[in-house]
Formats: C-alpha cells, sequence, structure tokens
C-alpha cells in the first residue's frame, strides 16, 4: 500500500453516527472519505470535507456495473469502475456536510447521486465489487426524511432490492465446500444485507440478517478463534477484511439496541475470540510472513503484477480500523487502538 493509504489510516476518525466511513481500497488505490469526530465538525475539518466534496465532478458517475474484483489494474472495466465507485463516499461526504451545515446545494448534489445509482446500477450480488455501497446506504440513513419524496422512493426500492437479493442468496445459494461462500465474501454478503435491513427499518430483513449474521460467524470463525481466510489465505490482511464488515454490523446492531456482538456458531466461535486471536499480531507480540502459504493462485499473480500488500511482514496498523470499532462494543480493545495511534470514539445511538 502506498504511503497515502497509510497516512489515512493513521489519520481515519470513526463518526459516532455510522460506525464507521468507507474507505475502500482496490488494488491498493484509497477513495477519498473524509472522517468527521464523534463532536459537530471543527472548522478544519469542514473544510476537508468540502475540499474532497469540491474536488469530484458535479455530474453523477453511475454505471450499470462495477467489476474490479479478481481483476488486475487497468483489465476489463476496472478504470470505468474505480472512476465511478468515486461516488459512493463522495454521497456519504455530501450527507456529512449536510447534517452540518444544513446547506441545500448538499442535499441537492447528494440527491442527484442517490437517484442516478438507484436507477441506474443492476447489483451484480458480488459482494467484492458491491461492498462499497454501505456508503450509499449510510448516506441515505444519514439523510433519511431530509430527502424529497421521490429520491427517498427510489433509494429504498433499490435498497430493498439489494438488501433481499444478498439475503436471498444468502439462503438459498449458499455452498459451504465452495470458499467464498464460508470467507470474507459472504462477512460482506452479511454486512450489506443487515445494513440494509437496518437503514429500512424492515424488522422481517433485520431477522433474516441476524441469521445469516449467525450462520457465518458458524462456518467462518473456529472455536480458537482463527477464521477460515486465515486458512485459505495465509495473511492476517484477509483476516482484518473478514472482520471488519462482521464487527461493522455488529456496531450497527448495538445502534439500534441489539447485541449481536455476543452471538455464537456453533463450534464455540465469535467475534471476541476472532479479535483476541487477532490481538497478538495488531499488538506487535508476533509477526507475520504474508502470503507465503495461500491456497489462492491470484494472491500469486498480484505480488507477480507489482500490485502492492500481498508479501512481506504484516503491519499491525492495518488493524487499526477493526479495532476503533471494536472498541466501541468493548472498551478492552482501546489500548489495542492507543497502540496503533488512534484515540478513543464515542458511540451515540
Amino acid at each position: 500500500m502506498s504511503d497515502i493509504i497509510d497516512a489515512c489510516i493513521t489519520s481515519f476518525d470513526v463518526p459516532c453516527r455510522l460506525v464507521l466511513p468507507l474507505l475502500v481500497l482496490v488494488a491498493g488505490l484509497p477513495l477519498p472519505v473524509v472522517a468527521e469526530t464523534c463532536a459537530a465538525p471543527n472548522p478544519a475539518e469542514l473544510k476537508s470535507l468540502r475540499h474532497a466534496v469540491d474536488a469530484e465532478p458535479l455530474q453523477p458517475r453511475a454505471i450499470a456495473r462495477v467489476h474490479t474484483e479478481g481483476t488486475l489494474p487497468h483489465q476489463g472495466i476496472w478504470d470505468q469502475s474505480l472512476a465511478a465507485e468515486r461516488d459512493w463516499p463522495l454521497m456519504l461526504n455530501l450527507a456529512r456536510l449536510y447534517r452540518a451545515e444544513h446547506r441545500p446545494d448538499d442535499l441537492k448534489r447528494a440527491e442527484a447521486l442517490l437517484t442516478a445509482w438507484a436507477v441506474t446500477y443492476r447489483p451484480s450480488y458480488n459482494p467484492i465489487d458491491e461492498t462499497g455501497l454501505d456508503a450509499m446506504i449510510d448516506a441515505y440513513r444519514l439523510l433519511d426524511t431530509d430527502l424529497d419524496p421521490k429520491t427517498r422512493s427510489a433509494v429504498s426500492s433499490f435498497l430493498k432490492t439489494l438488501g433481499n437479493g444478498y439475503l436471498t442468496r444468502l439462503e438459498n445459494d449458499l455452498n459451504p465446500a465452495k470458499g467464498s461462500w464460508i470467507n470474507n465474501w459472504t462477512s460482506h454478503r452479511v454486512k450489506l444485507a443487515a445494513l440494509t435491513a437496518f437503514a429500512l427499518h424492515d424488522p422481517a430483513m433485520i431477522q433474516r440478517a441476524k441469521m445469516a449474521f449467525i450462520a457465518q460467524i458458524n462456518r467462518n470463525i473456529g472455536p480458537e478463534g482463527e477464521t477460515v481466510d486465515f486458512r485459505q489465505r495465509d495473511a492476517l490482511h484477509y483476516v482484518v477484511y473478514d472482520l471488519e464488515p462482521l464487527v461493522r454490523v455488529a456496531v450497527a446492531a448495538k445502534e439500534q439496541g441489539m447485541n449481536w456482538y455476543g452471538l455464537k456458531g456453533a463450534s464455540g466461535g465469535d467475534l471476541e475470540k476472532a479479535l483476541a486471536w487477532l490481538k497478538p499480531y495488531a499488538m506487535g507480540e508476533k509477526t507475520h510472513l504474508e502470503f507465503v502459504h495461500s491456497t489462492v493462485p491470484f494472491d500469486a499473480a498480484r505480488r507477480k503484477a507489482g500490485v502492492k500488500g500481498f508479501e512481506g511482514l504484516w503491519q499491525p496498523k492495518r488493524a487499526l480500523r477493526l479495532y476503533r470499532m471494536a472498541a466501541m462494543l468493548d472498551p478492552r480493545y482501546q489500548p489495542i487502538v492507543d497502540q496503533l495511534g488512534g484515540r478513543k470514539e464515542c458511540f451515540i445511538r
């Protein structure tokens, strides 16, 4: 990863209203999500946030499909997808600005982006390609009743299609013999399904998402806390990438007054054990050489192509966002956040 990404990670502040702002990493390239603190953004933060949105074009870049998963830079629609996906954090940043300053132009621009994607995009249900849509879900949640009725109707309809599509696939298409149905792919499926259910305030969807969450905990996290992803990829990179969406869902559930953090799989695995398993690496007590024994050929292909982050020692600060969220569930994780250069975050329902 580049020095720019490192700076983003070490300076990232988790907003209280949203769990965690989106910072999608696609082949080592960051998308510009500006963080907020729990208090009202100070003038410097507002200036930075304003600069980020002003740097983006006014015209929505919505396309019918995005695809970067499993491809190397500049293959297929990689470049087009990466450019279009910048709209996702942009709409979230505009929503944050509107909540802070209540400028009608910010709301209008966010509505244009939300509407464009709601009517143009056709979900592929590839969770790696679509994981960044959580920014769209968050923007909708932030703006909610401030949206004009037409926009709110279009976006809620889109989100219902997205969320129910993932839930239906989790319920009917699950194939435990296929690695992507038990590893980080399904953690991201569960994240999109659950966040959509919470955003729509749909009790039936929330219950279905809870069952999918428990099922993934059961399949993915062993009784000692080791994840399927570590066994598949021999990389802490993918342990973090697998746990982040699950922890984020647990924080979103807490926002709704539900304790999903304590839910266990049939084998006894749970998020607490997984975070404890990773803790010695995050604290620098253990080290790990990444991807040496990965069973996935694409990891070697990325390394051969020079894509950064797929060899060498794992860097503990890669777990900062994960443990910042975890500390919102259990204050015992705060010392890890402190050591990694973070700060205590607040939590507001």
